[in-house]
């Protein structure tokens, strides 16, 4: 065994909106990876829309720069929760991590989360403590919290060794002490040579688990991972180790290695490198490549378990096939098949019925982001409401539970503590900077999340930061009671009139404008009484002797309410879908027309008076 010193494998890792992929813009800029004069913006690694347009990172992406002669590959690692499954994918290919905290907000709940990953994969990490020049900063707090959270996590004593360094990601500068004046990234760099161990190289031939997966029109499947042990050139035989233990057999095509955005193709890369390589035509991630002398495999990556479960069905809906390219069963199977190869924390499981699946995620925005991704690919399909995913252990009904975080203002407690407590939430910390800025920790069911951050902003008009982590498994309790009211359903088919609308909206608030198609059973608006009401949006007034059939022209609507995706599904109750297409979001009932649910509801009257 060796070491090779030439590089230096590390994964950026932190909570949300700390600042990794700012930090990792300047990593790249000042490594003198592109020229002078050459524009490339900022959020650099986030070349996904959906990336772009929220802000967050959802994939873990890998890059390279040179610093003084040694290669320096780098992890750029989603801060979100319900992405922790990347995480977990690809924190194994590094040998050391950044961990990045916010110089105000100080450690979250996943913060914790991913240095307990860190330390578990044997990580050696550097603390930046990020957003230094932030009005509010407590920089001597902050780092006690970090060094509190090491004291937890550390399995070994020199775990709780660590150079700590303050950054300005934004400005692209970092001192070693508070108080110092930045010129650039450099002490990052320089602590990652000193502080990273090099990677240790074991002898023998090829081996390199997969770690990741990408797809080329010319070169098909490519296999990115880091190579464990040996060489690796092209025209090489290799050996796959699937999961049930089969080997299957191929020729290496092409092998690239990573240096800023580029990939670029060598005729050779050992042990030590993050490569990617062509010509293995089935492979899944964690899989293991190795050379055919010693067809060894390394052990599995093992990622969490989902907490959140949708059904994902054909739209049944009148207007199906319409609006979307993609809208049949074996589409959709396939689709949601191939996200499997790449998504390792969701799971598929068919149903009774063939046009429907249940998917299951790591929270509500991990599946809203998969069915906008292919909504925007095309696929028209229906979603039912997020429920979450319950289990027997030791003969009893367990469900998820996770630890909610809040930031807010003082004036905002009472409602956020009156909302969160009626689904069971318990409080278990407040803490007040003195600055009328307060942080509420809750431990609450994965159930009692489902639409609760879209209620919190909607009461506290936006002023709060919602943040939550899985915490485990407890003994389940009764449902909670939905706070939800009724809504008003659409009972014919065609246009939306003006007339039709102003009626709807002496009832509430809607959710058309004028011109827009509907179909019976589809929701249309909202009720603030309980019980569901069945309006003809497609009313129009007749010309009469003293009226012309214009003067629906004089009548001034209350604009629509216009929901996200995210929204509907937060929205909906268990009796009710999210129509999904290319073009619209739409909600509806389960059943359309009047009659069946009326006779739903009553069936469902009896049943309960039975028991």
């Amino acid at each position: 065994m060796y070491f090779r010193n030439d590089i230096r494998n590390i994964a950026i890792i932190a909570h949300v909106d700390h600042g990794k992929t700012t930090l990792v813009d300047a990593l790249l800029k000042q490594s003198k990876v592109f020229r002078d004069n050459q524009e490339v913006g900022e959020q650099i690694m986030d070349r996904n829309a959906l990336e772009r347009e929220k802000g967050i990172t959802i994939m873990a992406k890998n890059t390279a720069v040179m610093y003084k002669g040694i290669k320096i590959n780098i992890i750029d690692t989603p801060g979100h929760a319900d992405f922790s499954g990347e995480v977990e994918r690809v924190i194994g290919m590094a040998d050391g991590c950044l961990l990045l905290v916010d110089s105000v907000e100080g450690p979250m709940p996943q913060t914790t989360f991913v240095l307990r990953q860190a330390l578990n994969n044997g990580l050696k990490p550097i603390v930046v403590i990020n957003k230094i020049d932030r009005e509010n900063s407590r920089l001597p707090e902050v780092l006690k919290l970090t060094q509190d959270i090491f004291l937890e996590l550390a399995t070994r004593a020199d775990q709780l060794e660590f150079q700590v360094l303050y950054a300005c990601a934004r400005e692209g500068t970092a001192v070693k002490e508070p108080g110092m004046v930045g010129k650039d990234i450099g002490p990052i760099f320089e602590s990652i040579l000193e502080n990273v161990p090099p990677p240790k190289i074991e002898k023998g031939p090829f081996q390199m688990m997969v770690s990741n997966l990408d797809y080329d029109n010319h070169k098909g499947k490519i296999a990115i991972g880091r190579i464990r042990r040996g060489k690796v050139a092209l025209h090489d035989p290799v050996v796959c180790t699937n999961a049930d233990g089969s080997l299957s057999k191929y020729e290496i095509s092409a092998v690239f290695t990573y240096l800023g955005l580029k990939s670029v193709e060598v005729n050779e890369a050992e042990a030590g490198d993050i490569v990617a390589v062509t010509g293995v035509k089935e492979v899944r991630i964690g899989d293991t490549l190795a050379s055919p002398d010693q067809p060894e495999a390394l052990p599995r990556i093992e990622v969490g378990e989902p907490t959140v479960e949708m059904t994902f069905g054909v739209n049944t809906s009148p207007f199906s096939g319409r609006e979307g390219r993609f809208s049949t069963t074996r589409q959709l199977r396939e689709r949601l098949n191939k996200e499997l190869e790449t998504n390792l924390s969701l799971q598929v499981h068919d149903t009774e019925t063939a046009d429907s699946f249940i998917v299951k995620g790591r929270g509500e925005l991990h599946l809203a982001i998969l069915i906008e991704t292919m909504r925007r690919e095309g696929y028209e399909f229906e979603v039912s409401r997020p429920e979450a995913i319950t289990k027997i252990l030791d003969g009893k009904l367990m469900e998820p539970v996770e630890s909610l975080t809040i930031d807010t203002r003082t004036e905002n407690i009472g409602i956020i503590t009156e909302m969160v407590s009626k689904r069971q939430a318990e409080l278990t910390d407040m803490r007040n900077d003195g600055h009328d800025n307060v942080r509420l920790e809750f431990r609450i069911p994965t159930k009692g999340l489902i639409g609760l951050r879209s209620a919190l902003l909607t009461a506290t008009r936006g002023d709060c930061v919602i943040n939550t982590v899985f915490i485990g498994y407890e003994p389940w309790r009764p449902d909670t009671s939905s706070t939800r009211s009724g809504v008003l359903v659409a009972s014919e088919v065609g246009e939306a009139f003006t007339y039709g609308l102003n009626n709807a909206q002496g009832r509430g608030p809607t959710f058309i404008a004028p011109g827009t198609l509907v179909y019976e059973g589809m929701i249309i608006g909202m009720n603030p009484k309980q019980q569901d009401i069945a309006v003809n949006v497609c009313k129009e007034k007749k010309k009469t002797n003293i009226r012309s059939s214009t003067s629906d022209f004089a009548i001034k609507l209350s604009p629509p309410i216009q929901m996200s995706l995210e929204q509907a599904i937060d929205f909906i109750n268990k009796d009710e879908l999210v129509e999904v297409t290319p073009k619209n979001i739409r909600l509806r009932k389960k059943l359309l027309t009047e009659h069946l649910r009326l006779r739903d509801i009553a069936a469902t009257r009896r049943a309960n008076a039975s028991q």
